[in-house]
């Protein structure tokens, strides 16, 4: 029996990809850019694992890896993935670990509750 898994497909990932190197490279020359709101942090005031991504990418994109790390440490690692992916021909399929995933979700979310100051 095989450990639960999350499976991604890489090839429709692709679009995905591109959209989020076009999203942060044209969304700060948009006047009055404030980011994007929350949901959960909107409603509950409690950071989401993923608060502050759009920050953490756009701040890759730019090249300020410091404050991209401080928004989100996920932002840099998604624009290197969406790059890789861009350039090189993925396989089909990806299984990634169900538990690798929750440790990396569970991460980000200590993270931000600790960035906003609520641990």
């Amino acid at each position: 029996m095989r450990a639960p898994a999350v499976t991604f497909d890489l090839r429709d990932i692709r679009g995905a990809a591109l959209a989020l190197l076009v999203a942060g490279s044209t969304l700060p020359l948009l006047p009055g850019h404030a980011g994007l709101p929350c949901p959960l942090r909107t409603l509950t005031g409690v950071a989401c694992p993923l608060c502050g991504t759009t920050t953490s990418v756009e701040e890759t994109l730019r090249g300020h890896p410091v404050a991209a790390l401080e928004a989100n440490p996920i932002g840099p690692f998604l624009v290197l993935a969406a790059v890789a992916l861009l350039i090189r021909r993925p396989c089909d399929l990806v299984r990634v670990p169900l538990g690798l995933v929750l440790l990396v979700v569970a991460g980000l979310w200590v993270f931000e509750l600790n960035r906003f100051g609520i641990l």
